[in-house]
């Protein structure tokens, strides 16, 4: 608990510290972008602003997410992080949208840059972006939403770049063409890493199972602890990129009904160390019930009219059998 307590201080501190050099960063483009009549540099700056958002976005994730579970958010506020994730790849996406727009008119009637400014201003951007991606990437492999922040701060220093690029080969040439050409390419740059930043945060909000994880792999390695008959009903998930979580049945051979307990804790004991499972709610069963399928199929709830709503038996929809650890299947929806 104290070590995750630190990581997160240790990944609010390097957003604060992003965020204070993305501010800089935009200022300085938006400034120079409008000074020296560079698209490029204005879409580099439209970029650097969506940046700012997904940055400070990020850094409320984190502080909502230590926000203690209560009656009515059992979970807590953990899946913001992964909803800050989403937001951010649709947010890139569209400003991607609107740089191509703007390049397209560009490409027919280019307009005069200001080159050495431009050049300048760029750099300058450049420099920003690679320290405050450096201060990143330490977390950026195990945390989704620090990996959505990351390829924002990426793409931007791509984009910069290319606008130094750009800068250096209009001085000479006076091709002024090239300001919307690399425009386009900014745009394609950054299109890419908001649609892999959609997929992945997508996926665990339709409550995917956690990337390279196959459940039927889990259920053998269930069925392999001792004293395990079978497994059915599981569901595997993600709440956030570090917690995940399943819930199954679990059938008990006869002579095992008395040490039923002992049983669970040894596959939550399995799941923790080679799956790094944290949050486990199993049903075990001593039925020797007949074979039902590896995951459950589910299904709505029978509508009930109003009228004979009030005289329905609160446990009519689901009943528990066996000695479950949390709660039945009925009851996972979350």
């Amino acid at each position: 608990m104290h070590a995750e307590l630190h990581l997160d201080k240790s990944i609010a501190g390097r957003f604060k510290y992003a965020i204070a050099l993305t501010t800089l960063t935009l200022l300085a483009e938006v400034i120079g972008g409008i000074w020296t009549n560079s698209l490029a540099l204005l879409s580099d700056a439209a970029h650097v602003f969506l940046d700012l958002f997904a940055l400070v976005l990020s850094l409320a994730a984190i502080k909502l997410s230590s926000f203690p579970a209560s009656d009515t958010r059992t979970f807590g506020w953990h899946r913001t992080e992964v909803f800050a994730s989403f937001i951010n790849g649709a947010t890139v996406f569209l400003m991607a949208l609107g740089i191509f727009y703007e390049a397209w008119g560009r490409l027919f009637h280019p307009e005069e840059v200001k080159t050495i400014p431009m050049f300048i201003i760029a750099a300058v951007g450049l420099v920003m972006n690679l320290v405050a991606a450096s201060a990143l990437h330490q977390h950026s492999h195990d945390d989704l939403n620090v990996r959505s922040a990351f390829l924002h701060v990426i793409g931007d220093a791509a984009a910069s770049v290319g606008v130094i690029a750009g800068g250096l080969v209009m001085y000479f040439t006076g091709w002024y063409i090239l300001d919307a050409i690399i425009s386009v390419g900014i745009g394609c740059v950054i299109f890419w890493g908001a649609w892999r930043v959609i997929r992945e945060s997508a996926h665990i909000l339709l409550e995917g199972v956690p990337r390279g994880m196959s459940t039927q792999e889990v259920a053998e390695d269930i069925r392999a602890v001792e004293g395990v008959n079978d497994v059915h009903h599981l569901n595997l998930w993600t709440i956030c990129s570090h917690i995940l979580a399943l819930s199954a049945h679990v059938d008990m051979k006869p002579e095992y009904k008395g040490k039923q307990a002992e049983v669970l804790r040894a596959i939550e004991a399995l799941l923790l160390e080679k799956y790094h499972i944290s949050h486990t709610t199993l049903q075990g069963e001593c039925t020797m019930c007949v074979e039902a399928p590896v995951i459950k199929e589910l299904r709505h709830r029978p509508r009930i009219r109003a009228h004979t709503h009030t005289h329905a038996h609160p446990h009519a929809h689901g009943h528990n059998h066996g000695h479950g650890h949390e709660h039945d299947d009925h009851d996972h929806e979350h």
